[in-house]
């Protein structure tokens, strides 16, 4: 008994010892967990290599919708964008729905496979300064061709946003040659030759605000619309109501008065919609600034295009994966004024005085990993955890997108077409 009661006694005492040394153990850092999520991702023009390469390949195979939020006019995230419409063409890929009006758009995907796009677009951006967003960059440009050349002849590209701020001059073009009545032409020719001289002012000044878009007076637009309803016909009239809600748009965000980011989400959902009406079935590239491509409520507390989508996804029974792709430091382009090259600037996320997540994710890197690698964090693995314990910025990221993906550094990308030498 006495043999029996002493090993007892040592059994428990060997539990309480080991259940004392469980409780010692320190709990797993959010820094540690970030860093078993994330893989090192090798990017090249030829393709993705590494770790990182097996799951985001896995992840874009699966799924029907694939979203890139960036920040904008690099240099690196359109190779990268090119790498994946190369993923996805095997599978078919059947449109890239893009930042920039459904006119701009069509004038692009209209150049895309001429030997000579380049020479093309710039002749065609240097006479409609300011027609689109994003699209007269070198490299997207360059990027939408390539991805047209993986996915094949019936490729699109599907512009889902207002138009730019000197567009109209493009649009009077697309009017006219729509074969208006004589009533709705005089009036496109008569606002047609005050959007030359306006174009003038602004080439002159570099201000947006002496473009026709934003110059013109209700008055006279009221005008042209009461012919354009008269005998415009039906496509002049699509014309005329995109570049009066461009421009309601515009309008609403320099005042700051109502609400033009919501009203801009609605126009594109609904010009999305339209698309996917005609194609259900369509296979879909996505590539907007990263705050479009949130699920749920983003940063700007809209419901954007990345919440539609996975809402749809989720409706068709079919898979989307929401991706953010940006830099931890280096160059980005930006506006600049009418007809004037990019302006670049320099950022570097990791700094104390400008540091975000990108900070977190870049001390997340394996020592050992190679400096021109880029590493992909799976949010989707973070999301066990107890969210409400980790900052507000990073609780927004892990619900509103799957994958992260941080390059060590961008280059800025550069115009086509510029009259103005920097």
């Amino acid at each position: 008994m006495i043999l029996k009661s002493m090993a007892s006694a040592l059994a428990l005492a060997g539990l309480c010892a080991a259940s004392a040394q469980a409780q010692t153990v320190a709990p797993v850092t959010f820094a540690e967990r970030l860093a078993q999520a994330g893989s090192p991702l090798t990017v090249r023009p030829e393709g993705f290599s590494g770790p990182g390469a097996t799951i985001l390949s896995d992840a874009i195979g699966a799924s029907r919708y694939v979203l890139i939020g960036e920040s904008h006019f690099s240099r690196e995230i359109p190779v990268f964008t090119t790498n994946v419409c190369r993923l996805m063409a095997p599978g078919g890929l059947t449109a890239m729905a893009i930042e920039t009006g459904p006119e701009a758009a069509a004038a692009v995907d209209a150049r895309l496979r001429a030997p000579d796009r380049e020479e093309q677009m710039a002749d065609f951006v240097t006479a409609h300064p300011d027609v689109m967003a994003f699209y007269s960059s070198r490299d997207e440009n360059q990027m939408a061709a390539d991805c047209a050349a993986a996915a094949g002849p019936d490729f699109q590209l599907w512009g889902l946003d207002q138009e730019f701020l000197g567009v109209s001059g493009y649009m009077f073009e697309q009017m006219l040659a729509a074969g208006p009545g004589p009533l709705a032409r005089a009036q496109i020719e008569a606002l047609a030759e005050q959007e030359r001289t306006a174009v003038q002012a602004a080439l002159t000044s570099g201000s947006p605000f002496d473009l026709f878009l934003l110059k013109a007076d209700d008055a006279t637009l009221d005008q042209a619309g009461a012919a354009i309803d008269q005998d415009g016909g039906d496509r002049v009239k699509a014309l005329f109501a995109a570049l009066r809600e461009t421009r309601a748009i515009y309008q609403a965000s320099r005042s700051r008065t109502g609400d033009p980011n919501g009203r801009r989400v609605r126009l594109m959902k609904r010009t999305l919609e339209a698309h996917l009406a005609e194609a259900p079935q369509a296979r879909l590239l996505m590539k907007f600034g990263a705050n479009h491509m949130y699920k749920g409520y983003n940063p700007l507390t809209q419901r954007d295009l990345g919440n539609y989508i996975a809402e749809h996804a989720d409706g068709a029974g079919v898979q989307s994966i929401n991706m953010i792709v940006v830099g931890a430091r280096g160059s980005e382009g930006g506006y600049n004024g009418v007809g004037r090259p990019a302006r670049v600037h320099a950022f570097d996320a990791t700094t104390a005085e400008d540091s975000d997540w990108r900070k977190d994710v870049t001390l997340a890197r394996p020592s050992d990993m190679a400096s021109g690698d880029w590493f992909l964090v799976d949010l989707r693995a973070l999301r066990s955890a107890d969210l409400e314990a980790l900052t507000p910025e990073w609780r927004e990221l892990i619900r509103g997108y799957d994958l992260a993906i941080v390059a060590p550094e961008l280059s800025a990308s550069s115009l086509l077409g510029m009259r103005i030498a920097p």
